[in-house]
C-alpha cells in the first residue's frame, strides 16, 4: 500500500527508456510505495534502441520507434507507482560509440551542453529532491548518452545550487546526496555461475569471469545497497515487461531473473559521489537508504 507523501524527494536521471527500470527499478519502487517524491528524467526517446521482438521490427529505428518506446516508458512508471516522469528536452538517441546515429547533430552527445544543463536545472530547482541519481563517468559501459546523462547531472546539480547560475530557471536548490548507479562484480558473478552450463547464456555468451565484461563495480567501491521486497521486485519485472521492443520476456534479463531473483535483481547497488553518508553506517558497511543521514 502506497503511503502518504512524506518530503523526501529522489530524482533519477536516465539515458533511454528501459534503462530506469533494469538499472533502478526496485528503488524507485520502493520509495514511490514509502510515499518519496520519485521523479524520472530521461534523456531520450531511444529512436536508436535495437528492436528484439520480430512483431515490431517494422518499427525501424526514428521517430516511430520513439513514439512507442514513450508509451512502453509511460507503462513502465506506472508499474513502479512513479507518476512524476519528465522528458530532458528533445535529444535524440546518439547510438553507440562510431555509428552514423552518433554525429547526428540533434543526438544528445552532440547537445549543447548548457542547454541541457538548463533544462536539467529547471527541473531540480521545480522539484528540489535531496537525492539525485545519475550513471558514473564511463556512463556504466561506454554508452555515449550514459556518459552525457552523467556530465549533464553532475553540472545541472552544481548550477542549482548557485544563485548566479541560470536565473530564470528558478529558484537555487542545493541537492545533498549524488549517486552513481553500479552493477556489482559478485552480482555478476553469480549469473555468470547460473548460466555455466546453460544451452541459452544470453549476455554472458563465452564468459568465464567478470573480468570478460566491459561493466560491473568492484564490491569494495558499492557505498550503498537497496534491497526491495517481493512487491518491489514484481513491480520491477512488470516494468521491463513494458519494454517489449528492447527486453524479450525469454531474453537474457527475464532468463536472469529466473535463475538468481531477488537475490540480484531485488537488490540495486549504488556509489556515492557526491554527499555523506549516514552517520549510523559503520565504516566500510553499505548505506541501505539512499536518504541516509538527511
Amino acid at each position: 500500500m502506497t503511503r502518504p507523501s512524506d518530503d523526501r524527494g529522489l530524482l533519477l536521471v536516465h539515458a533511454h527508456p528501459d534503462d530506469e527500470s533494469i538499472g533502478t527499478g526496485v528503488t524507485m519502487a520502493r520509495y514511490a510505495e514509502e510515499g518519496a517524491r520519485v521523479t524520472l528524467v530521461t534523456c531520450t526517446r531511444g529512436e536508436e534502441g535495437e528492436i528484439v521482438v520480430d512483431d515490431l521490427r517494422h518499427l525501424g529505428t526514428g521517430s516511430k520507434l520513439a513514439t512507442e518506446r514513450e508509451a512502453e516508458l509511460a507503462a513502465a512508471c506506472a508499474a513502479l507507482g512513479v507518476t512524476d516522469h519528465r522528458f530532458l528536452g528533445h535529444f535524440e538517441d546518439s547510438g553507440m560509440m562510431g555509428t552514423v546515429a552518433n554525429e547526428n547533430p540533434a543526438a544528445f552527445w552532440q547537445a549543447d551542453v548548457d542547454a541541457a544543463t538548463a533544462d536539467l536545472v529547471a527541473v531540480l530547482r521545480e522539484v528540489r529532491p535531496q537525492v539525485v541519481a545519475t550513471y558514473d563517468d564511463r556512463g556504466g559501459y561506454g554508452h555515449p548518452d550514459h556518459i552525457q546523462a552523467h556530465r549533464v547531472t553532475l553540472r545541472a546539480v552544481d548550477a542549482a545550487a548557485d544563485a548566479s547560475a541560470y536565473v530564470e530557471r528558478g529558484a537555487p536548490w542545493q541537492v545533498q546526496k549524488v549517486y552513481a548507479t553500479a552493477v556489482a562484480k559478485s552480482m555478476l558473478a553469480r549469473g555468470i555461475e547460473a548460466f555455466r552450463d546453460s544451452d541459452s547464456p544470453g549476455f554472458f555468451a563465452g564468459v568465464e569471469s567478470v573480468d570478460d565484461l566491459p561493466f560491473g563495480v568492484d564490491d569494495a567501491v558499492i557505498t550503498t545497497e537497496v534491497v526491495g521486497s517481493e512487491r518491489h521486485f514484481a513491480a520491477k519485472m512488470a516494468a521491463m515487461r513494458a519494454h517489449r521492443t528492447q527486453i524479450s520476456v525469454d531474453g537474457p534479463f527475464f532468463a536472469l531473473a529466473d535463475n538468481v531473483a531477488l537475490t540480484a535483481f531485488g537488490v540495486e547497488h549504488f556509489v556515492l559521489l557526491r554527499g555523506d553518508r549516514g552517520p549510523a553506517v559503520p565504516p566500510g558497511d553499505r548505506e541501505g537508504d539512499l536518504f541516509a543521514g538527511l
